[in-house]
């Protein structure tokens, strides 16, 4: 049975454990592709921005899903928010700085911005304050193939795969083709200094 966003699917223990398969996760981009697709009128001038690394490529299947049940190409580009981050000077010394790329104009087109997994929603205002810098677009929509709650600022998805609560010591990981060889999403625990435990 497919997970929506109304059904939370939380597992538990100490060892990285499947929370979306791939078959799983190909629906839920389905289904956010439908949702997507269904709330745009004929002058939208859709555009779907992923956030680097693993939103691009969300973005970019969802455009696909979207474009084959419209029979029209939907437009995508990418952010780097890495300039943009309220903790930037806390990266490190040698940040990796990808480019931002954005086709066309954004003035007066529906934005769509597409990340992996919500959380703070930090990420996100990085991502709205930089996409900004590109125009003054019509509306600007948030999907999340996760929620993973626990917000620190007034941020909120339009379009959620699914919500899952994370027990204290964890945290989610998505995995994409181009970046992992497959869909997936993965409950993982920490280790006691913050990072993932091996």
């Amino acid at each position: 049975m497919a997970l929506t966003s109304t059904e939370p699917h939380v597992p538990v223990g100490m060892q990285t454990r499947t929370i979306l398969n791939e078959t799983e996760a190909r629906e839920l981009l389905e289904r956010l592709a439908r949702e997507i697709d269904g709330a745009s009128s004929p002058d939208d001038r859709l555009l779907l921005v992923g956030i680097r690394r693993r939103g691009v490529e969300l973005a970019d299947r969802i455009a696909e899903l979207i474009g084959a049940r419209s029979g029209q190409e939907v437009d995508t580009g990418s952010l780097d928010i890495t300039l943009y981050r309220d903790d930037f000077g806390q990266v490190g010394p040698f940040p990796v700085i990808h480019s931002s790329e954005i086709p066309g104009e954004v003035t007066d087109r529906r934005v769509v911005i597409v990340d992996d997994v919500l959380f703070t929603g930090r990420t996100v205002r990085a991502a709205l304050e930089e996409l900004s810098d590109f125009g003054r677009a019509k509306k600007v929509e948030l999907c999340v193939l996760v929620d993973r709650g626990d917000r620190e600022l007034p941020i909120q998805a339009d379009y959620v795969g699914v919500v899952v609560d994370v027990p204290v010591g964890h945290e989610v990981s998505a995995r994409v083709p181009e970046e992992d060889g497959e869909f997936g999403v993965d409950l993982v625990p920490l280790d006691a200094g913050g990072g993932k435990a091996s």
